[in-house]
């Protein structure tokens, strides 16, 4: 299990010294919630942030992009080396298109889900992805509790992973903790998103090696 966990829920006083604390600890990416307002009612931060970032940690960036017209940020976040790169089916008219200039760029691309949206959005792409994100809360504010239906969402689409035969990852991001990250592993997952349960302890080791279990 790959722990990714979410800048949202840091301290943005101290932001440089919160990725760094992460990444001593045993983070495996850092998980990057861009937010426009449009897309989801939050603001949270854009380019130049992940720029000033990758600076100061050498963790593999997870970049969500929770915005209306997501193509827009490509080129930055190319700059920014980022190694993984989700949006929002409900965000595009053209998903076909999205994934091949994410790849393009040499990042890996992902489909995000809301909890509402329906596995079939991904009939014709699915083969066409590197990882699936499955959102287990509605998208745009930390701290909200786990969908318990979103275990069933995450095995189904395990099963269809499955039958194609690709190595499609699984990323999961909302409310997850060491209580639900055992459940989530047995349904399926490969990368959980982990805000306020690893940077809401004061310990952020103990708090991965826990999720990791």
């Amino acid at each position: 299990m790959k722990i990714a966990p979410s800048l949202l829920a840091a301290d943005f006083s101290r932001l440089a010294e919160e990725v760094r604390d992460i990444e001593t600890g045993g983070a495996d990416y850092l998980h990057l919630d861009v937010m426009d307002g449009h897309f989801v009612p939050n603001l949270s931060f854009g380019v130049p942030v992940i720029k000033a970032l990758r600076k100061k940690t050498n963790l593999p960036f997870d970049v969500h992009l929770m915005v209306d017209y997501p193509e827009d940020y490509l080129d930055g976040l190319q700059e920014c080396r980022a190694a993984m790169v989700s949006f929002h089916v409900e965000a595009v008219q053209h998903a076909d298109r999205m994934i091949h200039n994410i790849r393009d760029r040499g990042i890996k691309a992902g489909a995000a889900l809301n909890p509402g949206t329906s596995l079939s959005t991904l009939d014709e792409i699915l083969p066409l992805l590197d990882f699936v994100l499955i959102m287990s809360v509605n998208p745009g504010f930390g701290g909200q509790k786990f969908i318990p239906y979103s275990l069933d969402k995450i095995s189904r689409l395990k099963r269809r992973i499955s039958s194609l035969g690709k190595d499609i990852l699984i990323e999961v991001d909302g409310g997850v903790n060491e209580k639900n990250a055992p459940l989530l592993r047995d349904a399926g997952a490969d990368i959980l998103v982990a805000g306020s349960s690893v940077f809401g302890s004061p310990d952020r080791a103990s708090a991965i090696s826990h999720l990791k279990i």
